[in-house]
């Protein structure tokens, strides 16, 4: 496991009782890089939607656990928020719960000429992620998927 997969399984794992505590689901944590700065990103959610009181009431605590584990070398900046209106489908849950909706694929090459699609996602596995285009169905291997965002329409 890279330095990074366990810096975020670790955190996650700290993040599980703050969760359920603070009556929110976890749903991705991420550790990246950007420019210089390293970034620590906990995305809580829940039904109704998150608020700034629960960003804040989960990103205190676990803030705290963070520096009694103290497990990470590098000096990082913690955020604690909601994944968003067009979050990004990464796991199986999160594919899971977007089934039927409208999703966006962006591929890294060009397929049939194109590199962003956009349909009802009606399908995932292990390798591959189908979607319903205008009546449609294409099939994508999840390797070729740059990113795969719920849509947004508004």
């Amino acid at each position: 496991m890279s330095k990074r997969e366990t810096y975020e399984t670790r955190t996650e794992e700290l993040l599980r009782p703050i969760a359920l505590e603070n009556q929110v689901e976890i749903y991705d944590v991420e550790y990246v890089k950007e420019g210089s700065e390293w970034f620590l990103r906990a995305y809580i959610d829940k039904e109704d939607g998150v608020d700034i009181d629960d960003c804040v009431a989960v990103s205190r605590k676990l803030s705290d656990k963070l520096d009694e584990e103290d497990f990470i070398d590098e000096a990082y900046t913690l955020e604690v928020s909601s994944p968003g209106l067009g979050r990004t489908l990464k796991k199986d849950r999160h594919f899971e719960k977007s089934l039927e909706k409208e999703v966006e694929v962006k591929t890294y090459r060009p397929v049939d000429g194109q590199k962003e699609f956009s349909g009802i996602l009606k399908a995932f596995d292990a390798d591959t992620i189908t979607i319903e285009i205008e009546g449609e169905t294409k099939v994508f291997a999840k390797a070729d998927a740059a990113i795969v965002r719920l849509a947004l329409d508004f």
